[in-house]
């Protein structure tokens, strides 16, 4: 029996690519009934598909450079491979610290690059997949964000759903073929701010959060920085009150799910819980607290997950930040941060006040981190 063992970052859709297979066959040879829900180090049945192969061809791999802007997991993502696998394949203890020009090696044992879109002349269509984000498959199919959100009509590049078909861009290179890195996309258009890259290292995390473990920072960190990068958090300024708040929130990233049971929002109409159970169902969880069936729906939508039919997977690492990042960006807190306005992104998060002290500190604390 030829089995995968899941690694962190891998998704049901990028896996089914990878072994040229799809997401219903994949999960239905599993006995997976949640295409959303994977875990690490889960063994997965793939006889009968094809088996993956390296990007650049051959038993031995490939080999990239490494160009600015460019992060391990986009760089394993656009190969079909895993960040695990390129750390191990180039020596790399800190997933967090590359740099440009870097000659990094692609694991022959890598997955195979995805299909090529339909349709010909310069560009071809891509249907939506259960996981995917538009600078994910900006990333594939190595065009950027703004260029698939004007050929789509997309306002909001956090807001794509399953099913969903996709124009790529003519200008736009096959997938598994990088070109330049696509530019991170966010609330406040497609390109970083000024001076600014997504994205921070275990010893800045815990510098804000220095109750963390280095342990719980390491697992956190890379699906911190993908909401980071999603959100266009970028700047000192955004980072410092992101994190502040979310140091918070969570205390310390201790906390996922909201220790009270949740009856108190128990026919909350304004939180959409209008069904009995659903106060406990659709209690606080995530770094930034998503509460009540409606808010749970938003997100859902925006991310690609069925969020109100799962609404566990709202405290899981790889969802929680993502929506946290989600929250930033609908409230449009880029601007407030920018503008410097800490009370403002307190409001906005808050709903009031409440533990201005607490989250004074962790800023100044942020403050002088970044």
């Amino acid at each position: 029996m030829t089995t995968y063992s899941v690694r962190s970052g891998d998704t049901l859709g990028a896996l089914a690519r990878r072994f040229n297979t799809s997401v219903d066959k994949l999960a239905k040879a599993n006995n997976i009934s949640n295409p959303n829900l994977i875990y690490v180090g889960q063994k997965l049945v793939v006889d009968g598909f094809d088996a993956p192969r390296a990007a650049g061809g051959g038993s031995g791999g490939s080999s990239y450079t490494v160009k600015s802007g460019d992060t391990l997991s986009g760089i394993a993502g656009r190969y079909g491979t895993s960040v695990s696998a390129l750390q191990q394949a180039n020596g790399i203890k800190n997933p967090n610290l590359i740099y440009a020009g870097q000659k990094l090696t692609i694991p022959g044992s890598g997955g195979a690059a995805p299909t090529k879109p339909s349709g010909g002349g310069g560009g071809g269509s891509y249907t939506v997949k259960s996981g995917d984000t538009l600078s994910g498959i900006a990333g594939r199919y190595g065009t950027s964000v703004s260029a698939l959100q004007q050929a789509n009509g997309i306002k909001n590049p956090n807001l794509i759903y399953v099913g969903q078909k996709l124009t790529i861009p003519g200008g736009g290179s096959s997938p598994g073929k990088p070109s330049n890195p696509p530019p991170v996309g966010g609330v406040n258009g497609p390109k970083p701010a000024p001076g600014g890259s997504a994205g921070v290292t275990v010893a800045q995390l815990r510098g804000v959060m220095p109750n963390l473990s280095e342990a719980k920072a390491k697992q956190y960190l890379p699906y911190l920085n993908q909401a980071m990068a999603e959100a266009n958090i970028t700047t000192p300024q955004r980072k410092a009150m992101f994190l502040a708040q979310l140091a918070h929130e969570s205390g310390e990233l201790r906390y996922m799910e909201e220790i009270a049971s949740g009856a108190a929002y128990e026919g909350r109409s304004d939180l959409g819980n209008t069904q009995p159970g659903d106060g406990v169902r659709y209690k606080g969880r995530g770094p930034i607290q998503l509460t009540g069936r409606a808010n749970y729906r938003a997100a859902g939508r925006a991310l690609g997950i069925d969020l109100e039919g799962h609404p566990e997977r709202a405290k899981d690492p790889d969802v929680a930040f993502r929506i946290a990042g989600w929250y930033w960006s609908s409230r449009n807190l880029n601007s407030y941060a920018d503008a410097g306005n800490f009370r403002e992104v307190t409001r906005r998060i808050n709903g009031g006040y409440n533990g201005m002290a607490s989250r004074e500190a962790y800023y100044r604390r942020a403050q002088n981190v970044f």
